[in-house]
């Protein structure tokens, strides 16, 4: 049913895109919790399965896994399918089967342990389109100087959910057991699975968007039509177009200081809680609350860098200037964790992962960079191996820091690879990205014909 403007000129716009990203950062949080579940019951699962340091690793690395493996093929299935059925589904299948590590217990410790792998790397896969899909939404549903606000919002989601879910699944481990976490925490994706359906739509096919908002978004830069089905018609992902986004060095400086950036998401949502809990001899519960007070950082980081980012466009720097300054400020702050290596003072040991997670936040702008810079064929694809490159971090942080953890017998070496990736994130985009801009695929001669 068409919608009824008389004046579609004068009128007032709507802002159903604020009441989109609200629910982006929603679903967002839950991706995050329930990437999380693992990192807050480690402690009495290690001891109830006899799990030791680095079996840990790998079991939290199961998740990204597959979660890089399926980036790629997520992102097509977002171009070929729609961005609000593809994630619909991708949150449905996580939340069950996070629900489904709550029964592992029941198993022999060997079994239990190949079980967790398997459901940790099944959650993995039906995450993977879930930032590709977010992107979609951030490029469809907001112009260029609003992106990396909205972008900023549900990436921030990641130390929201430490400040509100840490402590409540630190509750339920302490109070019920480890396996009521994930229990609990997919019950409720499955329930907000079916809220995604009835809000989140395209721009165009939204029932209460009106014209004025629509032509806002588009004269502001926004591509209306990138969450739509059918944005990428071939069979399979066009690998041919895939070379040439690895070709881009501007691309290739983004990818790197992606997987940096990723090193410091996966320690805080894998180790950290290990971290207060078995170095700094923190209880589950104080280490679920104290958590949640770098987390708030990070998310006060998260929000201020998008925003700060949005003025400097507002205010006539450039697209490349506003992008780069808060992640190379974010990244600087980043590294100061390295400090907790010099005092034994828990206040001081709080603070200074507080200014970590807020320069973390402040410069989490790589999702509003991909906004700027995917092809407008391939927005679902271009964000998968984006995301590809971040999450092979998943991979090899939780695995690296367990091997350091297992040969030394502290953390101390784990927070200094984790702080020097904060670094090489910041010299990544100062000398190897160069400009931001839309990526114009190239149209093969035989195609033209």
């Amino acid at each position: 049913m068409p919608r009824k403007e008389s004046n579609p000129v004068h009128t007032k716009k709507t802002n159903i895109r604020w009441i989109t990203v609200i629910m982006l950062f929603f679903v967002t949080t839950i991706n995050y919790a329930d990437r999380a579940t693992i990192s807050v019951a480690a402690t009495p699962l290690q001891t109830d399965l006899g799990i030791n340091a680095v079996t840990m690793g790998f079991v939290f690395s199961a998740f990204s896994w597959s979660y890089a493996l399926g980036q790629i093929p997520g992102g097509w299935l977002l171009d070929k399918f729609g961005t609000k059925k593809v994630l619909f589904w991708s949150l449905f299948v996580w939340s069950f089967f996070t629900l489904l590590q709550g029964f592992v217990g029941f198993f022999n410790a060997g079994t239990a342990i190949v079980m967790l792998f398997v459901l940790r790397f099944i959650v993995g896969l039906a995450e993977a389109p879930s930032f590709p899909g977010n992107s979609l939404v951030a490029a469809s549903w907001f112009p260029n100087d609003e992106r990396a606000t909205a972008s900023s919002i549900f990436s921030a989601s990641a130390f929201f959910a430490i400040i509100v879910f840490t402590p409540f699944m630190s509750w339920i481990t302490q109070a019920f057991g480890w396996e009521q976490v994930f229990i609990i925490m997919g019950l409720l994706g499955i329930v907000i699975s079916f809220t995604w359906q009835k809000v989140i739509y395209s721009p165009k096919d939204h029932p209460s968007v009106n014209h004025a908002e629509l032509d806002y978004i588009e004269q502001g830069g926004g591509q209306l039509d990138m969450m739509a089905k059918g944005a990428n018609k071939k069979s399979g992902p066009n690998w041919s177009q895939i070379k040439q986004l690895l070709k881009s060095r501007m691309l290739i400086g983004v990818y790197i200081g992606q997987y940096c950036i990723s090193t410091l998401t996966y320690f805080f949502m894998t180790w950290f809680p290990v971290y207060l809990i078995q170095e700094r001899g923190m209880s589950i519960l104080q280490a679920g609350f104290v958590a949640s007070l770098p987390g708030l950082s990070g998310f006060l980081g998260g929000v201020l860098g998008g925003l700060y980012s949005d003025y400097l466009l507002k205010k006539g720097k450039s697209l490349t200037f506003a992008r780069k300054t808060p992640i190379i400020i974010g990244m600087i702050l980043s590294s100061s964790m390295i400090a907790c290596n010099y005092t034994d003072a828990e206040w001081l040991v709080v603070g200074i992962m507080a200014l970590a997670f807020f320069g973390k936040g402040f410069g989490q702008l790589g999702w509003a960079v991909m906004a700027d810079s995917s092809p407008k064929e391939m927005g679902g694809l271009s964000g998968g191996l984006f995301n590809t490159f971040g999450n092979i971090a998943g991979i090899t942080t939780p695995i690296i820091i367990g091997f350091i953890i297992s040969g030394t017998g502290s953390f101390n070496g784990a927070l200094v690879f984790v702080g020097v990736n904060a670094i090489v994130a910041m010299l990544s985009y100062l000398f190897i990205v160069g400009d931001i801009k839309r990526i114009e695929l190239k149209v093969p001669a035989k195609s033209q014909r």
